[in-house]
Order: structure tokens, then C-alpha cells, then sequence
């Protein structure tokens, strides 16, 4: 009896350590889980600011974070300009097309909009430069932050986040280089001047 004894206190201890684990398991997703939301609706609360990327240029998508979206379509939906009026992704297709998804909380968002700035005073003419905005954050002043580091190319919004669901984009920014059909040719996170030259070399010239 005091083996038989001995081995259910040792299975009540070894079911309870799975449990204990199991749940810490559980707990950890929940907290990426929203972390991740609040980082895309713009919460102050998060220290987004303090993020530090060693080199930005090996931000390659994962499963874990954002889909793969190489040889996939630009989806067909509903973006809003600063004044709240519909254009529909379809419309921005007819050459090649650089794709910048941001917002002005995220701190890798705002060291890059002066490259995207200065590559569209070099190659607008030739590719279209677009920045999508899909926070809840307020356009206009999204609009005068991105102006402010010297954008001048079409920014959009996209404040019930249809266009990150639908491409499965997770964190930010995102890049997309496109041709003119609406083929996504390449995705990359955030980018230097020479890297986003490279690429758009690469990709769209």
C-alpha cells in the first residue's frame, strides 16, 4: 500500500507540473498576442520607441510574425484618404508600385520614412510610392507627422486594419515592392536608403 501510495502522489505531482506549464504557456501567447494588437492600434502605453533593430535589412517575415507574401496579389479592397473618402487598392495598380505600411508610434516606422522620402524625389517618376497607414490613430495628424520627414508621395488609411487581416501582416512597418499587375514580387521590415534602392532596383526597374 505505501508504494501503491508513493505513485499517486508522484503522478498528482507530475500532472500538476504539466498543468503549471501548460498554462504559463498559455499566458506568454495571450501577452504577444496583445501586445501585438495594441503595437498596431498606436498604444502609447507601448515603449515602441525603444525599439532597437541591429540591422534592419535581416527582417525577414516568419510564420511566427507576419505571412509570406512573395508571388501573392495586392487584395482588392477599400482604403481611405486623409478626408475619409474610398479608394479601392485597384486603382493603385498601372506601374510598379512600393507599398509602405506604418504608422507614427512605431519607432522603425519613423527612422525609414526619410529614406522612402528621398528614394521617391529619385524614382517616383518611374514607380509609385504609396504609404498605408493602418492604425486608429487620426490621418491628419499621421499625415503632417509623415510630411514633416519630408514625405511626398500618396498616404492612405486603413483604420480597421482590413489590408494587415487580409495580407496577414503582423508587425511593422512592412514594405511590399509590387509590379503593375498587383503581384507582390517582395517583402521586407524596416529599410535603409541604400537597401530600399537596392530593391526597388532589383525588383521594379
Amino acid at each position: 500500500m505505501a508504494g501503491g501510495s508513493a505513485w499517486i502522489a508522484f503522478r498528482l505531482v507530475t500532472v500538476n507540473k504539466r498543468l503549471l506549464f501548460a498554462s504559463l504557456a498559455v499566458a506568454a501567447a495571450v501577452v504577444t498576442t496583445v501586445g501585438v494588437a495594441a503595437a498596431i492600434r498606436g498604444d502609447s502605453s507601448d515603449a515602441v520607441d525603444d525599439v532597437t533593430i541591429s540591422n534592419p535589412t535581416d527582417l525577414s517575415p516568419t510564420i511566427g510574425t507576419n505571412a509570406v507574401l512573395s508571388g501573392r496579389s495586392i487584395p482588392v479592397l477599400d482604403i481611405r484618404t486623409i478626408d475619409g473618402d474610398k479608394l479601392s487598392t485597384a486603382g493603385l495598380l498601372g506601374r510598379p508600385l512600393v507599398v509602405n505600411l506604418w504608422y507614427s508610434t512605431c519607432g522603425p516606422c519613423k527612422r525609414e520614412l526619410p529614406a522612402f522620402a528621398q528614394a521617391h524625389t529619385v524614382y517616383g517618376d518611374t514607380v509609385r510610392f504609396v504609404g498605408i497607414n493602418p492604425s486608429a490613430l487620426d490621418p491628419k495628424s499621421e499625415d503632417k507627422f509623415a510630411r514633416d520627414k519630408g514625405v511626398q508621395y500618396e498616404l492612405y488609411y486603413d483604420p480597421d486594419g482590413e489590408i494587415t487581416s487580409q495580407l496577414g501582416i503582423a508587425t511593422m512597418p512592412q514594405t511590399l515592392f509590387v509590379d503593375s499587375t498587383g503581384k507582390i514580387l517582395e517583402q521586407t521590415g524596416e529599410l535603409t536608403e541604400d537597401k530600399l534602392e537596392e530593391l526597388i532596383k532589383a525588383n521594379l526597374l
